[in-house]
């Protein structure tokens, strides 16, 4: 089986930190951290889907998506077949494991009130920077096997942090 995700990087600055959003993941046998996202459904675009997920997990609502002023649509072109291309923040793809996935990780701007627990995750909270890189340092295996990789992504590439 193979599965094709959305990921977002929800961002803020507070008390002059940049912060993002982590949560617990609460499928049955599964408990790490997490970033917002999931799965796309079949034929769904994937900024909607990007939304749909961070919507159903966080309660938050999408107000921006670094990059999506560069968005593409065929529609219209060739009604039978449509294309979308965007560009995201970095893309993974899982290449040992028991699950075949591919996946897009958007830097995110939200708003309205987080949900403490959403649709299969629960304590959803703004963590520091600073703060997640020191997790990471101490116990990455406490993050999710694909977000392990796209926060070492982002803490290197945008920060610096984790040489």
């Amino acid at each position: 089986m193979f599965f094709v995700n959305a990921r977002a990087i929800i961002e803020r600055v507070h008390r002059n930190q940049t912060e993002i959003i982590l949560q617990t993941r609460t499928k049955p046998g599964e408990e790490s951290l997490e970033l917002p996202g999931g799965r796309l459904e079949l034929f769904e675009p994937i900024l909607d889907g990007l939304k749909r997920e961070v919507r159903e997990e966080t309660g938050l609502t999408i107000v921006e998506v670094e990059g999506s002023e560069k968005r593409i649509n065929t529609a219209g072109i060739n009604p039978g077949f449509e294309v979308e291309c965007v560009e995201p923040y970095c893309v993974y793809q899982t290449i040992k494991g028991p699950v075949d996935s591919i996946g897009m990780y958007f830097l995110c701007r939200a708003e309205g009130t987080l949900l403490r627990n959403g649709d299969e995750a629960a304590d959803a909270g703004w963590r520091p920077v600073e703060e997640i890189q020191r997790m990471m340092k101490e116990e990455p295996r406490q993050f999710s096997d694909v977000d392990r990789a796209g926060i070492m992504y982002y803490l290197k590439h945008k920060f610096g942090l984790l040489q």
